[in-house]
C-alpha cells in the first residue's frame, strides 16, 4: 500500500465537500506506478454519481521521490520550501482554516507531524478533536 485508502472513503464522502471549501490529497511515492492508485480514484470521482458535482474542490497533488516525475520531492519538503503553495496557488497552512490527515511509513507520519506542527496545527484524536489527525493503520 502507499497510505492513500484511509482517504479513498473520505474523498467519497459529501459530507467531507459540505465541511471544506478545499480538499488536497497530497500522496507520495517512490515510483509513477504507485501512485496510480491514487490518480484513478480521484479521475473516477469526477463522474462519481454521489459527489461528482461536488468533486471539483479536491486537488490530486502527486509527487514521486525515486523516479523522475512532473513533480519531485518529498511532501514535507516541499511544504518547508513553499513550493507545494506556489503550485497549489494556496497561501501557507493556516491553523484557523486548515485540516490535516496523514497516513504512511513511521519516518513519513514523524516527519509530516513535525511539519504540521511547525505550521501551528495540533495533532488530535477522536476523544481530542484538533486541528489534524494521524492514521496509524500503514505498516512499513
Amino acid at each position: 500500500g502507499t497510505g492513500i485508502a484511509p482517504f479513498a472513503s473520505l474523498i467519497r464522502d459529501p459530507e467531507t465537500y459540505d465541511k471544506f471549501e478545499q480538499v488536497i490529497l497530497c500522496h507520495t511515492c517512490r515510483d509513477v506506478a504507485e501512485l496510480t492508485y491514487g490518480a484513478d480514484l480521484v479521475r473516477d470521482l469526477r463522474t462519481d454519481p454521489l459527489v461528482g458535482d461536488m468533486a471539483g474542490g479536491l486537488i490530486h497533488y502527486a509527487t514521486t521521490t525515486r523516479e523522475p516525475s512532473a513533480l519531485m520531492g518529498r511532501q514535507t519538503d516541499l511544504m518547508a520550501s513553499g513550493r507545494m503553495f506556489t503550485d497549489l496557488g494556496l497561501p501557507p497552512i493556516n491553523p484557523a482554516t486548515d485540516r490535516g490527515m496523514i497516513c504512511g511509513s513511521m519516518e513519513m507520519l514523524r516527519d509530516t507531524k513535525a511539519a504540521l506542527e511547525g505550521f501551528g496545527l495540533e495533532e488530535g484524536a477522536n476523544n481530542k478533536p484538533a486541528t489534524f489527525v494521524v492514521e496509524r493503520a500503514f505498516v512499513g
